[in-house]
């Protein structure tokens, strides 16, 4: 049974459809929409107002510029964490100097490297970046499926095998080595970080245990990154091939493991060590793919043993429902604790926002919620965090014209820049500065405005409270001037005080007297709802467990008041 009250899935589903209904009704939209013009207007109006008094109070700052405050890569899937010619330079290196190492065991033979390249007709000299082939062109847009292919180096599976896996007949060890030079690189830049995101899927249950001896034996470790744990939603794949029989099974494979280790850590010395540098977990997969809602009741994952894949939303709470519980046993045996920041709006129904509204502590991409005002409006309210990647939506999903980075940043809200996938979309050493960069020349963004974007990312990020209080001040926990200090941040006050007070502005037109429960200095941590305070925050520092908007339940009160205000 689980130590906490967690709502049931009927609960569950009664509450996203009444978000649905509300973020689909015709006046609450239109509220919504003009509310976020307004936003955006008085935006406008201020940075005309007060762009010079911004440079000139940055430029007092001492030693501080965009360069040399800190900035987290919130969104790196880490078997793509090196850029394309990184990749091709380890290669090439391995083949000069390990022609006649073991790396594959393919048709009943064990095959040395030189002989892998062979059978593709490859030699060190022939390699090159187009023949590696693994930047997504215009070939890719709107091709998900294409853009997964691009994960194979050549467009050889068995290269990927080697090069980019970490269960392999090397153990993993080639990138390993890899992991290791970027974390190099990393240390080197001194103020970037990156969260990595790395993959469970749920088709055993030693996955943790051999994932966690391959980053605890390889000692991949670094002060300036964190790991997530992806989930691909690959449920209908596995049914398949028969490696699963239901639904119920993929969830125990993924959870038992981390229950069983917070119970009693020696049981899984390994990875008790490797989770003390994990800080979330991701749900990832091709979001554009149609879901039916077949049912009006959907089942019990031990009944599920369909072969469809179930639909977004579904799969969402019971990743949430397991985390939140597992969490509160985590924190009451002093462990750290784990937030839910999954893809999440880059393309598929919208419906997987209001879910997301309801789970998650921030998402990656976000780019639906220009289609949805409700939605996007309560992200603004709530603070949810969004980090996002231009270039790797215009290489996929939208056009970088059209990406929605610009007004959501003009109307305040939480969104940082992120790469994604360097090694599909960057061409150079610092992929985060690239993006950085890109954005600034497209968007005519102010060294204000990136650093903002920077304060916004570490804000975002998982890293622990004692660190973000070195990176920002002490008070960073803080809303508006209070939490800001431009010594560290760089931020000017100015620019934080406007922000705040056009967020409090905005909630105090929800939060009346009509409401004596709730106020707008209440609405970081409110205390009522299911959902409450069921997904606590990573760090154990207390400072930083009141800001991270961590209840969901309370979005739907949002919602319902919005409607009610329309």
């Amino acid at each position: 049974m689980p130590i906490v009250a967690i709502p049931t899935l009927r609960e569950y589903y009664i509450d996203l459809d009444k978000v649905l209904d509300i973020s689909s009704d015709g006046p609450s939209k239109s509220f919504a929409f003009r509310r976020l013009q307004y936003l955006e207007g008085k935006w406008n109006l201020y940075i005309l107002l007060n762009e010079h008094q911004e440079m000139a109070d940055s430029k007092r700052v001492p030693h501080r510029d965009f360069y040399n405050v800190r900035k987290v890569d919130t969104h790196v899937h880490h078997s793509a964490c090196m850029n394309q010619k990184h990749l091709l330079r380890f290669i090439k290196h391995k083949m000069k100097k390990s022609p006649d190492e073991v790396v594959l065991f393919r048709d009943g033979k064990h095959l040395t490297l030189a002989e892998v390249f062979q059978s593709i007709n490859l030699t060190a000299y022939d390699l090159s970046i187009d023949t590696l082939d693994m930047h997504a062109h215009t070939d890719s847009f709107h091709r998900f499926d294409k853009f997964n292919l691009k994960y194979n180096p050549v467009g050889e599976s068995r290269l990927r095998t080697i090069f980019l896996k970490t269960d392999n007949d090397i153990k993993g060890r080639y990138l390993a080595e890899i992991t290791k030079e970027v974390f190099v690189d990393l240390e080197a830049s001194k103020y970037q970080m990156a969260e990595y995101r790395i993959s469970i899927y749920g088709r055993s249950q030693d996955e943790w245990d051999k994932l966690a001896a391959w980053v605890v034996d390889n000692k991949l470790f670094s002060h300036n990154v964190r790991w997530l744990v992806q989930i691909p939603r690959l449920y209908d794949v596995y049914k398949s091939t028969n490696l699963v029989s239901s639904f119920d099974e993929i969830v125990r494979n993924i959870f038992k493991p981390l229950f069983e280790v917070t119970k009693d850590p020696l049981s899984h010395p390994k990875l008790h060590l490797f989770l003390q540098r994990v800080i979330g977990f991701d749900s990832v997969d091709d979001e554009s793919k149609v879901e039916r809602r077949t049912f009006k009741k959907f089942p019990f994952p031990t009944a599920w043993d369909f072969k469809s894949n179930p639909p977004y939303s579904y799969w969402l709470y019971y990743i949430f429902s397991n985390i939140a519980s597992l969490n509160v046993w985590r924190k009451q045996r002093g462990f750290n604790t784990f937030v839910l920041r999954p893809h999440c709006g880059e393309a598929g129904d919208t419906d997987h926002l209001a879910a997301a509204l309801l789970c998650c502590h921030s998402i990656s991409h976000g780019i639906m919620l220009r289609k949805v005002p409700l939605l996007q409006y309560i992200f603004y309210l709530d603070r949810i965090g969004i980090a996002m990647s231009p270039l790797s939506n215009n290489a996929l999903f939208l056009a970088y014209d059209k990406n929605p980075f610009l007004s959501y940043f003009k109307r305040g809200l939480n969104v940082s820049l992120s790469t994604d996938d360097p090694l599909q979309f960057a061409f150079t050493k610092e992929p985060l500065i690239e993006e950085y960069s890109v954005a600034a020349q497209i968007y005519k963004l102010s060294a204000v405005d990136m650093c903002e974007l920077a304060k916004n990312s570490v804000l975002q990020s998982g890293f622990e409270g004692a660190v973000k209080a070195r990176w920002l001040g002490n008070d960073f926990h803080l809303s508006g001037v209070a939490g800001n200090l431009m010594n560290k941040s760089n931020v000017p006050n100015i620019r934080m005080a406007f922000r705040n007070e056009t967020l409090m502005e905005e909630l105090a037109m929800y939060y009346t007297p009509a409401h004596p429960r709730h106020t707008a200095h209440q609405a970081f941590a409110p205390d009522f709802g299911p959902y409450a305070r069921l997904t606590p925050s990573l760090s154990d520092d207390e400072h930083a467990n009141k800001p991270n908007f961590e209840s969901a339940f309370p979005r739907i009160f949002k919602a319902q008041l919005v409607f009610h205000r329309a």
